[in-house]
């Protein structure tokens, strides 16, 4: 339990000012530099950020905003979260986070997944009806991409290649990990490819993940591969205190829950969700004990090797993500890995 990693997620939400007005795109994109620099200062293990093509997101391409990261920090590792695999190339995906790892000098990783909004289909001018398809063939042609070696794949999505090399190569290759939400025949597919298990834990209590952990385990084991590291993402918000923290994320909660509700069918949030998500669910907001006792429960839970924060709370702003960040690393980590040990 002590070589537990933390890492921090963002999404690259759009962030409000001091005003409570929407701060422009480019500047979202700088202030995510600065909040992944604080992250190296602090000692954490892993920065990913994410993929979107909407406007409330500013970052459509992570591989560019990690670059940036990578020329201003030492050691904290870089990569995705997720990069929507099933609208993109693998063969540039590689070659993408292969520059990346030489930029980092090894510090690259690959968080790979379908991502949780569907804006880059009809974007770059894919079939939502493949969408299982797309996802399958790009995973399956990534895991030969990634063995650096001559490739022949044919596929039904995708030109075919005939002994093919891409470039550049890397020192040591690139860890990489699948970004799975909790289905099942998910959790099997990233065993037969033999990459490492993501798990996205944003609503419930993250017991309910165990079972998952337990079939990829199983999995791995029928497969005959070597097991690969697990990780968690969950969101939250570090302050001072816990009365701090919630009136600092609520509001927000409850508009990106709402919204995400008219997109997608769901029931608007009721009276207490968002209290009940901080005391028995997937979020992790309070003081810096508060925040700490919660995920050493849920390390005790989950067998896991690293705890990713999703830091980037909706209508909060770049002052208070920069003083959640400087709390989690200073304060949190600390604190977990004094009671685990």
């Amino acid at each position: 339990m002590t070589d537990i990693e933390f890492g921090l997620d963002t999404f690259g939400g759009v962030t409000n000012d001091a005003q409570g007005a929407p701060v422009p795109h480019p500047q979202v994109i700088r202030d995510i530099i600065e909040q992944a620099v604080l992250a190296d200062r602090a000692g954490l293990d892993f920065f990913g950020v994410g993929e979107h093509h909407r406007p409330d997101f500013a970052v459509s391409s992570p591989e560019m905003v990690l670059a940036a990261i990578a020329s201003r920090t030492e050691r904290i590792r870089l990569g995705s979260a997720v990069t929507v695999l099933s609208s993109d190339d693998p063969v540039r995906v590689f070659e993408r986070f292969a520059t990346l790892d030489a930029v980092s000098n090894g510090r690259a990783e690959i968080v790979a997944g379908r991502g949780s909004f569907t804006e880059s289909f009809p974007l770059f001018g894919f079939d939502l009806r493949q969408y299982e398809e797309l996802f399958d063939e790009r995973l399956d042609l990534l895991s030969h991409l990634l063995r650096e070696q001559p490739v022949t794949w044919q596929g039904s999505t995708r030109a075919q290649l005939a002994d093919q090399r891409v470039f550049p190569t890397t020192a040591n290759g690139i860890p990489t990990w699948v970004g799975v939400g909790g289905s099942p025949e998910s959790v099997v597919r990233t065993a037969r490819y033999n990459f490492g298990l993501f798990l996205a834990i944003i609503g419930g209590p993250a017991a309910r993940f165990a079972p998952y952990i337990d079939l990829f385990d199983r999995a791995q084991d029928q497969f005959g591969v070597e097991h690969k590291p697990v990780a968690v993402h969950s969101p939250g918000l570090v302050a001072e205190t816990d009365e701090q923290a919630r009136a600092l994320t609520h509001d927000g909660w409850i508009a990106m829950r709402t919204r995400m509700g008219r997109e997608r069918g769901w029931a608007p949030p009721a009276v207490g969700d968002f209290e009940r998500e901080i005391e028995s669910g997937a979020l992790y907001v309070g003081s810096p004990e508060t925040v700490a006792r919660k995920i050493v429960a849920t390390l005790g839970t989950l067998r896991v090797n690293r705890f990713d924060f999703k830091y980037d709370q909706s209508q909060i702003s770049h002052a208070t993500m920069m003083d959640s960040i400087g709390l989690y690393g200073e304060r949190v980590v600390p604190m977990v890995k004094d009671m685990l040990g």
